[in-house]
């Protein structure tokens, strides 16, 4: 063993280091939406005790860290409520069965879940639903801290729901306090919308459309401007979207800004597209945020499979790539949720569809990832994930770079040998080799030719091994933003302890 350390602490100690480069790591957003709002991912039920709900989310994050995702978009706004300590809005029903009671014995689970992701070398990001209020299906009466009973104006009753207008100056202020506050007391990675803006269409009696009713708001702030109501209403959401990210980049610019909205922008774009018109429906014109840049990454839900082509998967993804000018983060969201179980339909798709839409994610020039929805669609289906890990996942990922958000390298870390007691195994240490925070590390190691790659938490400094030693052990520094220093390189003779 002496005779081991001696030979490593000779090569650590030359200033110049082996001419050997590691391979280029993998580069992938993988992530999965874990969604609260009735108990979908997460609670299972609303009974579960404070050690019921913990368990069943670190099992969610040992999931992903086994399918080599790297992401967790965790649902913390579902309506109104909150899924954290929040000093704006209620404890959400979904934790406790009843609007405004904390859970007992007393925990934070945003809190929890970052710290836990954050120990699995997992990003976590911060999920909210900017102007839903309310849902019909409810098991307790809204809390007197609910926004409904303290700033009732702010609140439109539509079909059986309740909602914020997002035409009220006074909401997108709300609103916007409830996210920065969020970004400000947490150490999320990222927030994030998903595709509920203003609300999808309720019907009448008849069959006919309602429309939102937002009277009072539009005659303030709309009526006698230059904009057509349906305008307005979108301008609404687009400046709060913008709003949204000039916010969180002041605040923290590290933390990443994300939408997923409706697959289609507009039907006929491209030609041959057929479906919903989200645009003139929902007021959310998605394509204009990607054009501005006025994201980080970006999620269109493409939940529809590759073949029939009027919602093609890879035509609406070329589409929405040649629309990323500003190169943004471009993931689909994809349906995983369509490949069942035990008790799978005879319209369910089989694994091999998902598997082909993530391969074909990664051949699409200006696309970097994917998103499953949902997070328990890779719970309960243990053929679908062995399919997954040994047909697309065989290697972790580090996040995609965001040079927009700054292009600083990490120093490059400095590697030693443990000093080891007969009989355990060889150790490497490494510590930063400079003074900023590492957000993971990447560490690639060399045998007998092949090289593989491990990813790990930033305080994680040190890896063993069992038996023979690498051959070559190389580690590099990452920071928030995705970019790394230069690989620390040693060179062992493979010896073992």
């Amino acid at each position: 063993m002496v005779a081991i350390v001696a030979a490593f602490a000779s090569q650590a100690g030359n200033s110049q280091p082996p001419k050997i480069n590691p391979p280029s790591p993998v580069r992938e957003f993988r992530a999965a939406w874990v969604a609260t709002v009735g108990n979908i991912d997460w609670p299972s039920r609303k009974t579960l005790t404070t050690q019921e709900q913990k368990v069943e989310l670190l099992a969610i994050l040992d999931r992903a860290v086994q399918l080599k995702l790297n992401a967790i978009i965790f649902q913390v706004r579902p309506a109104c409520d909150a899924m954290y300590a929040s000093r704006i809005e209620p404890w959400s029903e979904y934790l406790t069965g009843t609007m405004g009671k904390a859970p007992e014995p007393f925990y934070d689970p945003l809190a929890f879940a970052v710290e836990e992701a954050h120990k699995r070398g997992l990003e976590l990001h911060a999920w909210f639903n900017p102007y839903r209020a309310r849902l019909r299906a409810t098991s307790s009466p809204a809390s007197a801290n609910h926004v409904s009973k303290t700033r009732p104006q702010l609140v439109r009753q539509y079909g059986e729901l309740l909602w914020l207008d997002p035409g009220d100056k006074a909401v997108q202020e709300y609103s916007l306090s409830v996210v920065m506050d969020v970004v400000k007391r947490y150490d999320v990675d990222g927030a994030h919308f998903d595709d509920y803006f203003y609300p999808y269409k309720v019907k009448d009696g008849s069959g006919q459309d309602l429309d939102f009713p937002d009277d009072s708001s539009w005659q303030r702030f709309g009526a006698g401007g230059m904009l057509s109501r349906a305008d307005w209403r979108r301008e609404n959401v687009n400046v709060f979207i913008q709003r949204v990210y000039q916010s969180i980049k002041a605040a923290k610019p590290w933390v990443k800004f994300g939408v997923s909205p409706f697959g289609i922008w507009r039907p006929n774009n491209p030609p041959q597209i057929k479906g919903f018109d989200a645009y003139a429906s929902l007021y959310a014109d998605s394509r204009k945020w990607l054009v501005n840049g006025w994201v980080d990454y970006f999620v269109p839900q493409l939940y529809w499979a590759i073949e029939p082509p009027e919602q093609s998967f890879p035509v609406l993804l070329r589409w929405w790539a040649e629309q990323n000018t500003k190169g943004r983060t471009l993931c689909p969201g994809i349906n995983s949720t369509k490949v069942g179980g035990r008790s799978q339909s005879r319209r369910g798709w089989e694994p091999e569809e998902i598997v082909k839409q993530i391969r074909l994610s990664r051949t699409q020039h200006g696309v970097s990832g994917h998103v499953h929805w949902n997070m328990k669609s890779l719970m309960r289906n243990a053929a679908f994930d062995e399919q997954l890990q040994r047909e697309v996942y065989q290697q972790p990922a580090l996040m995609p770079p965001s040079p927009w958000l700054g292009r600083a390298q990490p120093a490059m870390p400095k590697l030693t040998i443990a000093k080891m007691r007969s009989g355990s195994p060889p150790r490497i240490n490494w510590t930063p080799g400079g003074q900023g925070t590492v957000w993971l590390w990447l560490l690639q190691t060399q045998t007998r030719g092949e090289w593989t790659t491990e990813i790990l938490p930033g305080k994680q400094t040190s890896r063993s091994w069992n038996g023979s030693l690498p051959n070559v052990v190389a580690v590099s520094a990452v920071n928030r933003n995705g970019e790394t220093s230069s690989p620390s390189v040693l060179q062992t003779s493979g010896n073992t302890r």
